[in-house]
């Protein structure tokens, strides 16, 4: 192996366990790892940009400026308290509805945003009725994983897959992925009521107060609302048809961010920019650069060959490796970076003679998604919830997750795993 390549799975290696290891923020470790990528001559800085995938950097930028705006409206606390009166304040219906709101969110928001929305009002909800909120919150990040498996823009992973395979649009992350996640949210709603059923007890009183508040009037400017509802189907109907249009969905939700903006007033603007997560944004700048010294020096070339010689190039061997790898690493390792690493992967694998690629990209989208509910560390949402709740004294311990989400997650890719098979692979 030449010694450019030996240096790239160095600097790759140690970026990637600075990551894990959280003692420095992983925005920084990602910067300064593409820069010393770029610095040592791995790559040199014109390829390092191309292969910055601005398609989903655009995605998450325009879809962070339209759910912030939308927020301000309150519309997401109505749905919320709304939901928690239509269970009658019994906290076993409240979990159930509050887990399907979080899975739909996130499906159609994304669920790093959606976790965003729903954790205040759980928290609102549960002292209402004097509850502990960790069984709430555990079975939302739950929710928020499988929902975000569902669509294109609902989860990180399915953003970048979907930008690097141009054939996979919107409508076929719902087609192929959305009854899968529905599958395993059915299976996974009366699993949340066993496991969780000692701390959903109340009183007759504490539910009448519960149910005496007036949703309507969490929402304080009605006028917004309609233009964020307008601008919000108007950027869904472009997802579902950007491919008749030939328009990239970057371009779809920048064009409804800015859409909104000018509907807004310029006064919106300066808010809904500094409410944009910036440090994921270059967190994945970092990662893409990082990527490319794999690509460039050959690395990822290599380990696609071995990958075949050990399926032996078999579609259903291949796809179901590449589902359990996904699941396994995505529970202890984020979900981002190892997406980034196998995208070029599998591309490579195409070239080198696979032929249906479609199942192995499924497998991917599956397994990252799901996966990162193995452990809390596994995704982005599962970490903002933990942050959120250990801020309101009641900390989401990482061996008491573990216990109820690994299992869980354990249980999703089995059932995954009859689902590609059946679909795609007999």
């Amino acid at each position: 192996m030449e010694q450019q390549a030996i240096w790239a799975i160095i600097i790759f290696l140690l970026i990637y366990g600075l990551i894990i290891s959280e003692k420095i923020h992983r925005t920084i470790v990602a910067m300064i790892g593409a820069a010393i990528m770029v610095g040592f001559g791995i790559v040199d800085q014109e390829t390092a940009v191309h292969h910055i995938d601005f398609n989903t950097l655009g995605l998450l930028i325009g879809m962070m400026v339209i759910v912030s705006t939308t927020a301000e409206t309150g519309v997401f606390k109505f749905i919320a308290v709304w939901a928690a009166k239509k269970g009658r304040g019994e906290p076993k219906r409240i979990l159930i509805l509050l887990s399907v709101i979080t899975a739909v969110g996130s499906a159609f928001l994304d669920n790093v945003t959606t976790v965003l929305l729903m954790v205040p009002v759980t928290f609102s909800i549960t002292r209402q009725l004097r509850l502990n909120p960790v069984p709430f919150l555990i079975a939302q990040i739950v929710a928020s994983n499988v929902g975000g498996t569902a669509t294109l823009i609902g989860d990180p992973p399915n953003i970048m897959i979907g930008s690097a395979v141009k054939e996979l649009d919107f409508v076929a992350f719902i087609v192929n992925l959305a009854p899968l996640a529905i599958i395993v949210m059915a299976v996974y709603l009366p699993l949340f009521l066993l496991l969780f059923r000692k701390g959903l007890q109340t009183t007759p009183e504490l539910k009448q107060g519960l149910m005496s508040m007036d949703e309507k009037e969490l929402v304080t400017d009605h006028r917004l609302l309609r233009k964020c509802l307008i601008v919000l189907a108007l950027t869904l109907i472009g997802f579902f048809t950007h491919q008749l249009v030939h328009l990239e969905s970057a371009t779809v939700a920048l064009a409804g961010a800015f859409l909104l903006l000018l509907l807004t007033g310029e006064h919106a603007m300066e808010e809904a920019f500094a409410k944009v997560e910036w440090m994921t944004i270059f967190f994945f700048i970092g990662l893409f650069v990082l990527v490319s010294g794999l690509v460039e020096t050959g690395v990822i070339a290599r380990l696609a060959e071995q990958a075949i010689d050990l399926t032996g190039g078999d579609p259903v061997a291949t796809s179901l490796l590449i589902l359990w790898l996904s699941a396994i690493a995505s529970a202890f390792l984020d979900n981002i970076p190892f997406v980034a690493t196998m995208i070029p992967l599998i591309q490579e694998m195409g070239r080198m003679g696979v032929d249906n690629l479609e199942p192995l990209w499924w497998s991917l989208a599956i397994g990252a998604c799901l996966g990162g509910n193995g452990s809390l560390i596994g995704a982005s949402a599962n970490l903002i919830v933990a942050g959120l709740a250990g801020k309101e004294g009641y900390p989401i311990r990482f061996v008491a997750f573990l216990k109820v989400a690994f299992p869980l997650m354990l249980l999703s890719i089995v059932l995954s795993t009859g689902y590609i098979y059946l679909r795609y692979l007999l």
